[in-house]
C-alpha cells in the first residue's frame, strides 16, 4: 500500500477502464470496485476522501439505477466523501440527478484523463479543507457561547452558528429547519444582532399561532376603517421591522392566498395596508423557520415553491438536542444557575444520577423540554443538589447512527464519553480522568488524538 498517499475508489466495471485510471492515479493510493458490495465494502476500509462513480453497474449496466444505489448508500455511509459521477452522452439529466443526491461533480464519457485528473484533485483539496474547519470547530472548546447567547461545546452546533455568522451581513434570506425546541428564534436573533441591521427592530411572529383571518393584518397592517374594529391605521410586522429583520416562526402554516401576497413583497419590496392603496416602499429583511417538511407540502401544493426559493436563499439545519453530544449537561447547568437565582437560592447543583439522566435522555422536546425540566425541579426540590427525581427522567439511551467501521465507532464511543465527562466536570482533567475511569496522562492522550479541547 502506498503509504501517506490520499485514497482514491474507483468504482468501475470495465477492466480495460479500471487499468487506465489506476496507471493515471499514481499520486493517489488507487482501490478498484466493479459493484455495489465491493464498493462499500472499500468505503468501510478504507474511507477514500474522494470516490468516481460510473453509474452503469450490474446488475443494470445500460441504466442507472445501481449507480444511484451506490451513491446514496456512499452518501449515508460518509457524507463527507466527494463523488464524482460518470456520465455518458446524453445523460446529463443523470449527472445533475447525482449532484442533487449529493455527488461533487460530474465527468463525461469517454474520459478524458486529463480533464479527470483536474477535478478528482480539486476535490481531494476541498476535502481537506472541510476536514481542516471540522477540527477547528472541534477545538472551539466546551461551552462556547456563540452569536452572543447561544450556549454549546458540541462542533455540530458551532458550525451552524459559524454559518450564520458568514451570511449575517448579506441581505439574503435564511430559513431555519429544525424541530421543536432546538432554538431557531434564538438563531434568528443572533443573524440580526450580527447583521449591520442589529440597531434595526427584530420583529417576531408565529404564523401558527394566529388565525387566518387575522394573519394578514398583522403582516402588512392595516387602514383606518378597512375591517370592523379597524378604528385607527396600524403598521404590520413588515413595517415594524423596516431596517431591522422579521423573524417567521413556523411559515408552513401561512395560508396559500396570503402566501402570494408575501411573495410580491419579497419581490418588490412594497406593501399595501389592508384597505390602503399606497405601496409602502419597506427595506426588512426576513428570517423564517419550520419543523415541517416544505418540500412535501409543495408537491401536495400546500405551499408555493417560488415563495419556497425566495425564502430560502440560505438553508441552515439545526441539530436536535440529541444530536449535540454534551450539550444538556452544559444548558441544564446553565439554567439551574439562572432559575436558582430567581426563584430557589438554596439549589446549588445537581446529583451525579441527575447528570446521568441528562445525558442519557433523548429529548424529543430538545432544549424547551430541558429547560422545562430543570425550572420544574428548582421550583420543587427540597435539597440543595437536584436528583434524577427531581426531574422526573428515567436514564435512557437514544439510538445511534450506523457507524462507517469498527474504528469510527470506536472513536464515536470515545469522543462522545469524552465530551459528556468534560461537560460534568466543567473541563476539570482530574474529575474528568475519574469519571472515566482512566489516567491523566491517558485522558491528555486521547484528548490530543481527538484534537478535542477543554
Amino acid at each position: 500500500m502506498a503509504e501517506g498517499k490520499p485514497k482514491l475508489l474507483i468504482v468501475e466495471d470495465d477492466a480495460g477502464l479500471q487499468a487506465q485510471l489506476k496507471w493515471a492515479y499514481d499520486d493517489f493510493d488507487v482501490v478498484i470496485a466493479g459493484d455495489r458490495a465491493s464498493a462499500i465494502a472499500a468505503l468501510r476500509a478504507e474511507e477514500p476522501a474522494v470516490v468516481t462513480l460510473d453509474l452503469g453497474l450490474p446488475p443494470d449496466p445500460d441504466g442507472t439505477s445501481e449507480g444511484f444505489a451506490v451513491l446514496d448508500e456512499l452518501m449515508a455511509l460518509k457524507p463527507d466523501t466527494k463523488v464524482v459521477v460518470a456520465s455518458g452522452h446524453g445523460a446529463r439529466a443523470s449527472a445533475l440527478t447525482a449532484i442533487e443526491r449529493g455527488a461533487y461533480d460530474f465527468y463525461q464519457k469517454p474520459v478524458d484523463i486529463e480533464q479527470l485528473g483536474l477535478i478528482v484533485r480539486r476535490a481531494l483539496n476541498l476535502h481537506r479543507i472541510e476536514a481542516e474547519n471540522r477540527l477547528l470547530a472541534e477545538k472551539a472548546g466546551e461551552g462556547n457561547r456563540v452569536l452572543g447567547g447561544l450556549i454549546t461545546g458540541a462542533p455540530e452546533m458551532i458550525r451552524v452558528a459559524r454559518t450564520i455568522e458568514r451570511v449575517a451581513n448579506t441581505n439574503v434570506s435564511v430559513m431555519l429547519l429544525g424541530a421543536s425546541g432546538t432554538g431557531k428564534e434564538l438563531l434568528a436573533r443572533g443573524v440580526h444582532e450580527a447583521s449591520e441591521r442589529r440597531h434595526g427592530n427584530f420583529v417576531a411572529i408565529n404564523c401558527a399561532a394566529i388565525p387566518e383571518n387575522l394573519l394578514e393584518s398583522e403582516l402588512f397592517g392595516h387602514e383606518k376603517g378597512a375591517f370592523t374594529g379597524a378604528v385607527k391605521t396600524t403598521e404590520g410586522k413588515i413595517e415594524q421591522a423596516d431596517g431591522g429583520t422579521l423573524f417567521l416562526d413556523e411559515v408552513g402554516d401561512i395560508p396559500l392566498p396570503l402566501q402570494v401576497k408575501l411573495l410580491r413583497f419579497l419581490q418588490e419590496r412594497t406593501i399595501e395596508r389592508i384597505g390602503g392603496r399606497q405601496h409602502i416602499a419597506v427595506d426588512t429583511r426576513i428570517v423564517c423557520a419550520t419543523h415541517q417538511d416544505l418540500e412535501a407540502m409543495i408537491a401536495a401544493g400546500r405551499f408555493r415553491e417560488d415563495l419556497f426559493y425566495r425564502l430560502a436563499e440560505i438553508v441552515v439545519k439545526i441539530p436536535s438536542l440529541a444530536e449535540r453530544p454534551g450539550d444538556a449537561t452544559l444548558l441544564a447547568k446553565a439554567f439551574l444557575h439562572r432559575f436558582a437565582a430567581e426563584m430557589n437560592p438554596q439549589v446549588k447543583g445537581f446529583a451525579s444520577d441527575a447528570l446521568a439522566a441528562i445525558d442519557g435522555w433523548p429529548w424529543p422536546g430538545n432544549v424547551r423540554e430541558l429547560e422545562n425540566r430543570v425550572k420544574r425541579a428548582v421550583i420543587m426540590t427540597d435539597g440543595k443538589m437536584i436528583s434524577a427525581d427531581d426531574l422526573d427522567l428515567d436514564n435512557a439511551e437514544g439510538s445511534e447512527d450506523e457507524a462507517l467501521n469498527l474504528k469510527s465507532a470506536r472513536e464515536q464511543a470515545d469522543r462522545k464519553m469524552i465530551r459528556h465527562a468534560l461537560a460534568r466536570s466543567e473541563g476539570n482533567i482530574s474529575n474528568t480522568a475519574r469519571l472515566l475511569g482512566i489516567s491523566r496522562p491517558t485522558l491528555y492522550d486521547l484528548l490530543k488524538q481527538y484534537d478535542l479541547q477543554t
